[in-house]
Parts: C-alpha cells; sequence; structure tokens
C-alpha cells in the first residue's frame, strides 16, 4: 500500500486531527508543518500530493506507540535498525501501539470483511526468515485499517497525556 493511503485510513479510523498527528510524527522525530502534513495525506492524483517516505511512515509509527502507551521506562539512546519497510512493520507497530491482543486482531479483521485462522494471523508477525512467515499484503491491511474504524477493546488504551 502507498504510506499516504496508510497514513490517510489510519487517522480515520483513530479519529486524529491534524495537531495530534503533527504532535506524533514530532515524537517519532520528525518535524513537520500543517502543509506538509495536509499534502502527505492528499491521494495521488490529487494537486499538491507529496509521498510520504517509509521512514517517516516508520517514525510516524513509532511516534504512535510513544503517544499511546507512553515513554519506555528505560530511554532509548539510539533509534533501532528497522528491517525493510513492509505492510508487515506496520500492522506490528498498530498492534504494539493499541496493545491488541490476538482476539482484538482477529476482531479487526472480521469486521474489516478478512477472516484469518489463529495461524495465518501469527504468520503475519514471524521474522521473514522464518518457514511459516507470511506477507501481509496490501488487501490484508486495507481489510485491517477499515476494520479499526470504531472498534473497541474490552478495556480500551487511552492516550498519554504528557
Amino acid at each position: 500500500m502507498i504510506n499516504s493511503d496508510i497514513l490517510r485510513r489510519l487517522r480515520y479510523a483513530l479519529k486524529f486531527n491534524d495537531k495530534l498527528m503533527l504532535e506524533i510524527f514530532q515524537l517519532g522525530r520528525v518535524i513537520l508543518d500543517k502543509d506538509t502534513l495536509l499534502n502527505h495525506l492528499k491521494k495521488e492524483e490529487e494537486e499538491g500530493y507529496v509521498p510520504l517516505y517509509p521512514r517517516d511512515m516508520t517514525a510516524f509509527l513509532d511516534g504512535l506507540i510513544l503517544k499511546m502507551r507512553g515513554a519506555p521506562k528505560t530511554p532509548v539512546t539510539q533509534p533501532v535498525m528497522q528491517e525493510n519497510f513492509s505492510n508487515n512493520l506496520v500492522l506490528r507497530k498498530i498492534k504494539i501501539a493499541c496493545e491488541f491482543k490476538e482476539e482484538d486482531l482477529l476482531a479487526i479483521l472480521k469486521r474489516g470483511g478478512m477472516e484469518l485462522s489463529k495461524s495465518e494471523l501469527s504468520a503475519l508477525f514471524r521474522k521473514k526468515d522464518h518457514k511459516n512467515y507470511k506477507e501481509c499484503g496490501d488487501q490484508i491491511l486495507r481489510n485491517f485499517l477499515a476494520g479499526l474504524h470504531g472498534y473497541k477493546k474490552s478495556q480500551p488504551t487511552e492516550l498519554k497525556t504528557k
């Protein structure tokens, strides 16, 4: 999926406004102004569209984790090198940020119109060199983001305040 599309769908699903989006980018160590953010959120065919690079999308997802779960107890001195950017990484970081369990993920996918077995789901979170690894296709991520809109956990995760 195109990063701008992922960002747009995630914003819609989690009901984030511009101010919160900019704050999350800042937590991920990327400083954007509102106009740049709005250009990232445009569709490819719209005038003024600016593509969102994988490193910036990763920074947003890292900022989302910090915003929703709070800062780690032990400060991270150096950013951890990530695997190649993929839909699997996006799914993993959303799972971490929202503290979703397996049941939550399966329910969200079902709400989005896709049913996976527990083993199919766990294959999405395996390391790439594992024999049971499965690549997260665009359709799986698209259905997940659609199902995420309006999803309520039994114990909702609140955004951490500074």
